[in-house]
């Protein structure tokens, strides 16, 4: 297939670009500003999105999957990556810190409750602050679902898709010493945390290569190297993110807590063939939700880019206006 036609086709299912009528730096008051911005309609149905990584930031195309004229939608960059400070930053950097500042945002916009949405790590930042706070969550809109367990982590960085992307896996791997490859999560973060920016970057770029090799079934597995300065936040901050579990009580705590959220109607919007995020999560997740629904989408890999996974949540997006319109 070919990518950039992909791409187009995905872009024709989306609304029109939009600018935001409001942007601002909060101050979290521990050395972390985070940038948060507004666009839409202010008097609707507010949407707020987490992007995935961690690390990966908001692009102007997340504003797109919602009808301006229906939702009012907030947007936020989390700690340490794309316009907030300080960039690339993992002090003071986990979950809880990332729960904490949405529910700042949250209070300092002055909305009650919210529609979810999130794909890859954004859908377990949505799934663990609607956990938290089960009494802000309208609705939730998830995609690709990463539930932070060692089992997806094992798949990603122990070779299972490797197996499917061999010449990829060599490319991530072959950086590391083979008395590492063990355990390529701590070895990576030896060298993203080496103090030797030159190293830090060349390792980022490796990183971050594996992900968007493996993001998207149009994908022909050559990448090119991603900016130096994107690559370095991305890859700390998901590296720190992994080696710390997410800082969950144990392994699976997401599916453990799902009793919480059992009553927050979902739409699960899931490619069949990701390599990133395996469906078998997505469908664990729903077998525990009664109020959810999966779609699996046939012919699509892992990215939010994917065609038919952007016809299918722009689907969702203006049902889900209907109903709590």
């Amino acid at each position: 297939m070919d990518r950039n036609a992909g791409q187009k086709s995905a872009v024709q299912h989306l609304f029109p670009p939009i600018d935001p009528f409001d942007q601002r730096m909060m101050d979290m008051g521990d050395g972390h500003r985070v940038y948060v911005e507004q666009c839409g309609n202010p008097d609707g149905i507010p949407v707020v999105v987490f992007h995935g990584g961690p690390g990966g930031g908001c692009s102007p195309a997340m504003r797109r999957y919602f009808d301006p004229e229906h939702y009012r939608v907030i947007l936020f960059d989390q700690r340490g990556c794309g316009r907030s400070r300080p960039h690339a930053s993992v002090e003071n950097n986990t979950t809880w810190d990332l729960i904490a500042d949405i529910e700042r945002i949250r209070t300092a916009l002055e909305i009650d409750k919210w529609v979810l949405f999130g794909g890859s790590w954004g859908a377990t930042l949505a799934l663990i602050y609607a956990q938290t706070h089960p009494e802000r969550a309208a609705y939730m809109v998830l995609r690709g679902v990463f539930l932070m367990t060692q089992g997806e982590l094992d798949w990603f960085y122990g070779g299972g898709a490797g197996a499917f992307w061999p010449d990829q896996w060599q490319r991530f791997s072959e950086l590391i010493p083979e008395d590492e490859r063990h355990d390529m999560i701590g070895a990576y973060h030896r060298r993203l945390f080496s103090g030797d920016i030159v190293s830090e970057t060349r390792h980022a770029r490796a990183w971050a290569a594996w992900e968007n090799a493996l993001a998207s079934m149009a994908h022909d597995g050559r990448t090119g190297d991603a900016p130096g300065e994107y690559a370095r936040a991305f890859a700390r901050l998901e590296n720190h993110y992994f080696t710390h579990r997410g800082w969950l009580d144990q392994d699976g705590q997401i599916l453990i807590d799902m009793p919480k959220i059992a009553h927050v109607p979902a739409t699960v919007v899931q490619g069949r063939y990701d390599m990133i995020c395996p469906p078998r999560s997505a469908w664990k997740l729903c077998e525990l939700w009664p109020n959810s629904e999966l779609r699996m989408i046939s012919n699509a890999g892992h990215a939010l880019s994917e065609p038919g996974i952007t016809a299918e949540l722009v689907r969702t997006t203006r049902r889900v206006a209907r109903e709590l319109g």
